[in-house]
C-alpha cells in the first residue's frame, strides 16, 4: 500500500488539528461573550486562556508520549494478548485534537479579550 503524497497527508493533519481549534475557538468565544454580559470579563479571559493552554500543553504531551512509547506499547498489548484496540495512530490522533482544541482555546480567549479592550 502506497503513502498518500505530503500534500494530502498535511491536509489531512491540518484539518484534524483546525476542526478541533476551530471548536475551541467558538467555544472559547461563546463564553466569554456569557461572561461579559454576566459577570467579570478580565478574569474570564485569563482563566479561559489558562484552560486553553492547560489542555494544549496536555495533548502536545500526550502526542509525544504516545510517538516516543506507542509501538512499545502496541508490542507490550500483543505480547499479554490484551485486546484493547489502543494504537499508537489513534492516540496521536486524539492527543492532536485536544492540542487543537486548546489552541482554539486559547486564540479565541485572546482574540476575544483584544477586540473587547480595543472597543471598551
Amino acid at each position: 500500500m502506497d503513502a498518500p503524497p505530503a500534500r494530502e497527508r498535511a491536509a489531512i493533519r491540518l484539518r484534524l488539528v483546525g476542526t478541533a481549534a476551530l471548536a475551541g475557538a467558538l467555544i472559547a468565544a461563546v463564553w466569554l461573550a456569557a461572561m461579559l454580559v454576566v459577570g467579570d470579563f478580565a478574569g474570564s479571559v485569563e482563566t479561559t486562556f489558562a484552560l486553553g493552554s492547560l489542555a494544549f500543553g496536555f495533548g502536545l504531551l500526550g502526542w509525544s508520549g504516545a510517538v516516543a512509547l506507542g509501538r512499545g506499547i502496541e508490542s507490550m498489548q500483543t505480547h499479554l494478548d490484551t485486546d484493547t484496540g489502543w494504537t499508537e495512530r489513534d492516540a496521536r490522533r486524539a492527543m492532536a485534537r485536544i492540542l487543537g482544541f486548546g489552541l482554539g482555546v486559547m486564540l479565541g480567549a485572546t482574540v476575544v479579550g483584544s477586540v473587547v479592550a480595543t472597543i471598551a
